[in-house]
């Protein structure tokens, strides 16, 4: 059995907005459809929207120029929901992939969870505050992204 197939059970049976969002009834492969209204995928979009309100207020603020920000309760809490956000985006990926879903949605959605720990580690790397702050500035864009690509309206196949 393969790594993939174990996860892919592990984080289906981890949530079970995982397993409803799974159990819609797949549709034509040529029919645009949007999945933002599925449990899973709101699920999705609040959450990165609430994570986004965050980092945007610390850049507003200036408060991840602060002494210990990156060790502080605040931080290391968003540390801990942006890698369950980035978890939660690849069973996004997954839910897709069972479906057979050919769209850039679910390309995108495995990306997003690739990336989230990236952005976060680059917050973490940052020397100084400038830099700091540009990280948190691509890490609000991802989190931005999260929710855009979910909420657009789907476009049907040229």
């Amino acid at each position: 059995m393969s790594c993939g197939i174990i996860l892919a059970a592990v984080l289906m049976f981890s949530d079970p907005s995982v397993a409803e969002a799974a159990a819609v009834a797949p549709v034509a492969a040529d029919a645009p459809v949007s999945v933002a209204h599925e449990p899973l995928f709101a699920d999705l979009v609040t959450r990165s929207g609430s994570l986004k309100v965050i980092v945007d207020g610390w850049i507003a603020s200036g408060e991840a120029e602060a002494e210990g920000f990156l060790t502080g309760a605040a931080f290391t809490g968003f540390k801990t929901q942006a890698a369950d956000l980035a978890a939660r985006d690849l069973q996004g990926h997954l839910v897709l992939k069972e479906r057979g879903t050919d769209n850039d949605l679910k390309c995108i959605l495995r990306g997003i969870s690739e990336d989230m720990p990236k952005k976060v580690a680059a917050v973490e790397a940052a020397p100084n505050a400038a830099e700091r702050k540009v990280a948190l500035e691509e890490l609000a864009y991802l989190l931005n992204d999260n929710v855009e690509v979910i909420t657009a309206p789907p476009k049907p196949a040229v």
